[in-house]
């Protein structure tokens, strides 16, 4: 009997050591489990964060080399500043234009933008140069003239019969010579001072092509030309005559290459909206300076005759148009020099209305220069 209950005790002690040993590996084991899942946690973040930071890395080294590579191709296609004659025509020998520039030359005619000659080649060939200098000193510099010479190169891929074709030009320091074809016949302004002062005859039938030239002209560089070309210097100047009176307009576009040339306000021939700001010049802003041109065609007069300085006349060509054209007086301000056969002083009159409608002070209300070349042509027949 004792030995059974000492049996029974040891089995007892043995189950409780067994149980204790149990409780101590379970333990163990869960402590070994969190150990392991902490440990797996930080493996996880640190190849987490390292593979962010490497992909952050990549991008930001992947945009430094593009770029690398886009300055550099930049740099590689930039448009050198060409030296020495640049020749755009067959008939211009590249040699001799730079050394016929040299020698004595002929005042033609000179405006705000540079002053004009007329000179005479090695090959017998006359041409017509402009002299034309920046004045302001940071238009000197390497990205002024090498936009200067892009512009150039548009102007000199423009082809129309009513516009002085730009033949070749020369950069000479932070002097360009503009070389045109030459016209001996002068510019509007020469041939409307020999009218004013008698000296010669403009019938209407020749003014009225004189105005369908210009507005063909504006027609082209408005609708044509892609971008969109704006003459923004507009005026009789800058319309030369060749010996059958055709015009063909000069200037276009060199207002925009020197900024302080584009002022066409100041010039008598610009439209309100640039008295505003130059920025809001228009194709529309070029046709309110041809109504201004269309004007002196028809009247004979100038926008800085005295005439205009009478209170009575409203201040300006434009508004004593407008005044006679609402008063129903418009034959009035036709040139007497003009006047003859009842149809053709028809044709004025209606003329008048379209100068009236392209000097209205909205630029939406006035016509388009494709809109004028049929309003134009269908007063008489070209």
């Amino acid at each position: 009997m004792g030995t059974c209950c000492n049996s029974s005790t040891v089995l007892k002690l043995c189950f409780l050591w067994l149980q204790l040993i149990c409780v101590q590996c379970h333990g163990r084991i869960l402590k070994d489990d969190t150990s392991s899942s902490d440990q797996f946690k930080n493996r996880f973040q640190r190849i987490f964060l390292s593979i962010l930071f490497g992909m952050f890395t990549g991008l930001i080294c992947a945009l430094v080399f593009a770029w690398l590579v886009r300055s550099f191709v930049r740099y590689i296609n930039k448009t050198p500043i060409l030296k020495g004659p640049v020749v755009f025509s067959p008939k211009i020998p590249s040699k001799t234009l730079q050394s016929a520039l040299a020698n004595d030359t002929q005042l033609i005619g000179s405006s705000s933008s540079g002053k004009y000659y007329r000179t005479v080649l090695d090959n017998g060939l006359t041409v017509a140069v402009k002299r034309m200098e920046p004045g302001s000193p940071q238009l000197h510099t390497k990205s002024f003239k090498r936009r200067i010479q892009h512009e150039l190169e548009l102007i000199a891929s423009l082809r129309h019969r009513n516009l002085m074709s730009l033949r070749a030009y020369v950069r000479e320091s932070n002097t360009f010579f503009l070389v045109y074809d030459y016209v001996n016949t002068g510019s509007l302004e020469d041939v409307m001072n020999k009218v004013r002062e008698n000296q010669l005859q403009l019938t209407w039938e020749v003014r009225l092509r004189i105005a369908v030239g210009i507005v063909k002209a504006l027609q082209y560089l408005h609708f044509s030309c892609n971008p969109t070309v704006l003459h923004r210097n507009l005026k009789p100047t800058n319309v030369m005559l060749d010996a059958e009176f055709e015009p063909r307009l000069a200037d276009c576009g060199l207002a925009k290459i020197i900024p302080t040339l584009n002022l066409p306000a100041a010039s008598n021939y610009g439209p309100p909206e640039s008295f505003q700001s130059c920025s809001r010049y228009t194709d529309k802003s070029d046709v309110f300076s041809f109504g201004v041109i269309l004007g002196v065609l028809l009247t004979g007069k100038y926008p800085t005759d005295p005439f205009f300085g009478d209170t009575s006349t409203g201040g300006s060509l434009a508004r004593w148009l407008q005044r006679l054209q609402e008063a129903g007086d418009a034959r009035e301000a036709l040139d007497k020099s003009i006047l003859g056969e009842e149809v053709e002083e028809d044709e004025m009159l209606m003329a008048v209305k379209i100068a009236v409608v392209c000097l209205s002070d909205m630029p939406a209300d006035r016509p388009s220069s494709d809109e004028l070349v049929s309003m134009l042509t269908q007063l008489n027949s070209f």
